[in-house]
């Protein structure tokens, strides 16, 4: 592959952005590809061999599956359809129910957690459909992102603004009114609004022209730089890996291959069964 696509030298650098503890400087500014490592060898968050499905009896979609993510990484989750891509972040979401394995956010087991809980202790998930309030105004919509929190959220909706303008512009226009990437530009602001300790994406770029993908990845990005974790499922493979600090391929709901987004994007046996050469 001759060069990548998603530079380092785009996006907004202000680490500021979603972060509040990033204005201290306690986050430096990443480039997109670095990750960020964490103190200790155990990822910051992480679904452990997991195996399970959607029901008690039913039979089991994932199989011995792990996904992790650190902050300030990105890290993408790409296979085939029907591979299990979704069902492993909702695996992590508490939406499935699992076997065997384990899902440890900061080094708490939450396991047991109901996905309600899960987004109290900083999960912010935001799936790849019914992700707004259509009949709500776009501010409204990022209102009721803040429903868990008691304190004042104002800075939080500006930073959300400074990082998604065209949201700005249409703070009072009804959700159900803007494009297809504008509303995931709402959707993926909503759950910025929590204040989450990481993000996760189900498809975010999911029939959205090439152009407003391109744009949802610099912001993606942004969000990164931040310190913020990204975890994401992305079909769009190729553009994904090129942004990604770590990829996980998935077959028929088990690990295939793991390595950084470069390494995935090199490796021959990767590049002809899920990149088209």
């Amino acid at each position: 592959m001759s060069g990548n696509a998603y530079q380092d030298d785009r996006g907004n650098k202000d680490v500021s952005i979603t972060n509040p503890k990033a204005a201290t400087g306690s986050v430096a500014p990443r480039k997109s590809g670095q990750a960020v490592k964490s103190d200790d060898d155990s990822p910051f968050l992480i679904g452990e061999n997991m195996t399970g499905g959607y029901s008690k009896n039913g039979p089991d979609i994932l199989h011995d599956c792990t996904i992790a993510v650190n902050p300030g990484e990105i890290a993408v989750i790409v296979g085939p359809n029907g591979a299990g891509k979704s069902t492993a972040m909702k695996a992590v979401f508490g939406m499935l129910y699992l076997r065997q394995g384990r899902v440890l956010l900061d080094g708490e087991d939450i396991s047991d957690l109901s996905p309600q809980v899960r987004v109290q202790k900083g999960m912010g998930f935001v799936p790849q459909n019914h992700n707004i309030f259509t009949s709500m105004t776009v501010e409204e919509n990022l209102e009721m992102g803040a429903f868990i929190r008691t304190d004042d959220y104002s800075a939080t909706m500006e930073q959300v603004f400074d990082l998604f303008p065209i949201l700005k512009e249409k703070r009072n226009q009804p959700a159900g009114e803007l494009s297809g990437g504008q509303r995931q530009q709402v959707a993926v602001g909503r759950a910025l609004m929590t204040q989450p300790k990481v993000l996760m994406l189900d498809e975010p770029t999911a029939g959205v022209s090439p152009i407003v993908m391109d744009e949802l990845f610099d912001r993606i990005i942004e969000v990164a730089r931040t310190g913020l974790p990204v975890l994401m499922v992305e079909q769009n493979a190729r553009q994904a890996l090129e942004i990604a600090d770590r990829g996980y391929v998935l077959v028929q709901g088990a690990n295939a291959h793991t390595g950084t987004g470069k390494e995935l994007l090199a490796d021959p046996e990767v590049r002809a069964s899920f990149l088209g050469g």
